[in-house]
């Protein structure tokens, strides 16, 4: 994986690599305005991410995330914050970009996804089970 110092320098080598589509977290979607796309949890990978601490303050964190959707044929760059300033949505969307932080398993069978009926989310995990003992 590729080491970048800042935000800046992580985004302007992904939109070289063809990540040129700028995304933003609203709410429930990952939006390209102005292709005026709205993706659910389901409809994008994650194929790299970069943490940062602002220089100045180690408070201002952010993290970019390179994303692919094969369903909208688009490459982007998706820009969040992380820690005191993190969105604390507990949509199907955040669940995701929190958990390719942690993951280690890079088969993406553990992936979390969108259970539309419920609106809850889950995984693709078929080991999790809910059984109580």
């Amino acid at each position: 994986m590729t080491t970048y110092n800042n935000l800046v320098e992580a985004t302007n080598d992904l939109m070289k690599r063809g990540y040129t589509e700028n995304l933003s977290l609203e709410g429930e979607t990952i939006d390209d305005k102005e292709k005026h796309i709205k993706m659910t949890a389901d409809d994008f990978v994650i194929d790299e991410f970069y943490r940062f601490e602002g220089q100045t303050n180690p408070s201002d964190m952010s993290i970019v995330y390179a994303v692919t959707s094969d369903k909208y044929n688009l490459k982007g760059v998706l820009i969040n914050a992380f820690g005191a300033y993190a969105n604390t949505s507990s949509s199907a969307i955040q669940a995701k970009l929190n958990h390719e932080q942690v993951s280690d398993h890079l088969h993406r069978e553990d992936k979390p996804t969108a259970d539309s009926e419920i609106g809850s989310v889950g995984t693709n995990n078929p080991d999790n089970s809910s059984s109580a003992s």
